[in-house]
């Protein structure tokens, strides 16, 4: 009896906790998702590559891997969708999701090297893709430059 209930408390605490993980890092995982659907978008031509190494990252990050796959799918379609019906509303929707991370340094910085990483999964980082980044650092106030995006 004492074992049942020393599992149900550890099974309540981790739920818990993956609750808690999943609300703190809502605004983290709108802003990578939103980054990525703007750099897929960026040359008119969303590959698969890019959409499976989006969620690979998502399964793989430790802030974002509490958050189901179904969730992360969801969120993707609505930034697309938002594209596909203006590509200038999509962007603006895309780019308000991902200034939310501008007040945390370590999560707009790795958001970017997220974008990169999208860019380049079908072998090639377009012009188009590039520039997309950049307009992504500014909106995050970092130096493209660090992230080796210099024209």
């Amino acid at each position: 009896m004492l074992n049942w209930l020393k599992g149900k408390a550890n099974e309540v605490s981790n739920t818990l906790r993956d609750e808690v993980k999943k609300i703190k890092n809502q605004s983290f995982l709108e802003g990578v998702v939103a980054g990525c659907t703007l750099v897929a978008f960026a040359d008119g031509v969303v590959r698969p590559e890019e959409k499976q190494k989006m969620m690979g990252f998502m399964r793989n990050n430790d802030a974002l891997s509490a958050f189901d796959s179904g969730d992360i799918i969801k969120l993707y379609e609505k930034f697309a969708g938002r594209f596909e019906f203006d590509r200038s509303i999509g962007e603006a929707d895309a780019l308000q999701a991902v200034a939310k991370l501008k007040k945390s340094e370590n999560e707009a910085r790795l958001l970017v090297r997220v974008c990169c990483s999208i860019g380049s999964s079908d072998g090639t980082f377009d012009a188009l893709e590039q520039e997309m980044v950049r307009k992504i650092c500014r909106e995050l106030g970092l130096n493209p430059a660090d992230f080796d995006l210099v024209k």
